[in-house]
């Protein structure tokens, strides 16, 4: 099975494109959720997470996100060390994952694709764009967190010009209707290779 990288900055849309993919028959993972689920039920993680950032990181044995995301937006060491607990564990769910597909090629759709290296593993890459204000309104709009939150989070991930370039496909996500189109015209290209 091929594996296509989806990939994009905070607020780029990357949920969106990816539902519409997942519309088209694709198999989906977002390494996000698998990340966020290993945070909540892995023992293993929560160990690790606690002795890293204290135990101020979970709260009746869940993570306290917005604790924890002050701690490492701020902090590259801290958030290559929590990036060093779970990627290898969302690594190898993707593994197991992807084993049980049966679909000519499926998604991975990580925000650090290229960052990480994950590109490597990858027959093909996709990068949403869109112009870096309009992500910011997107993500105050969508997420209870201020300016200076979504600033932090800009200020780990690449610029749009450095997926771009680094990418086979690229989906301007600003009207839905062109973004579906381009969707589905990537598809045919995706299938075509296969």
């Amino acid at each position: 099975m091929k594996i296509v990288g989806l990939t994009g900055g905070i607020g780029s849309g990357k949920s969106t494109v990816a539902a519409m993919f997942a519309d088209l028959g694709v198999p989906i993972f977002i390494t996000d959720n698998e990340g966020r689920r290993l945070l909540n039920k892995s023992k293993v993680v929560r160990k690790k997470v606690i002795s890293l950032l204290g135990e101020e990181a979970y709260i009746d044995n869940l993570p306290d996100r917005k604790f924890i995301a002050s701690r490492v937006f701020n902090d590259k060491e801290l958030l290559a060390s929590l990036n060093a607990i779970i990627h290898p564990k969302v690594a190898q769910n993707f593994k197991r994952w992807v084993a049980k597909q049966d679909a000519p090629y499926c998604i991975k759709e990580s925000a650090i694709l290229f960052e990480t290296g994950g590109d490597a593993h990858c027959d093909a890459t996709i990068t949403v764009a869109v112009p870096l204000e309009e992500r910011i309104k997107r993500v105050l709009k969508r997420d209870a967190t201020t300016l200076e939150d979504v600033e932090a989070r800009l200020r780990n991930q690449q610029n749009d010009d450095y997926r771009i370039d680094k990418s086979d496909y690229v989906i301007t996500n600003i009207l839905i209707e062109d973004t579906l189109k381009q969707v589905v015209s990537i598809h045919k290209l995706l299938l075509e290779l296969v």
